[in-house]
């Protein structure tokens, strides 16, 4: 069971990693007094071109 346990709060950190850059990145620029409503669409076109590099470079 804690196996289990502990297998799952890795797994959720590594999923949420990118999720957690991006909201920290966000607040740096609302704090800075910048208004990017463009972090979605950021994030979005990051993993399509990292799914395309990565699938031609046949890593």
């Amino acid at each position: 069971m804690i196996f289990f346990l502990t297998s799952f709060f890795v797994s959720v950190m590594a999923s949420a990693t990118p999720l957690l850059l991006a909201a920290t990145g966000e607040l740096v620029a609302e704090r800075s007094g910048v208004l990017n409503l463009g972090v979605e669409g950021m994030m979005l076109v990051g993993a399509v071109t990292g799914f395309v590099v990565g699938d031609l470079s046949g890593s």
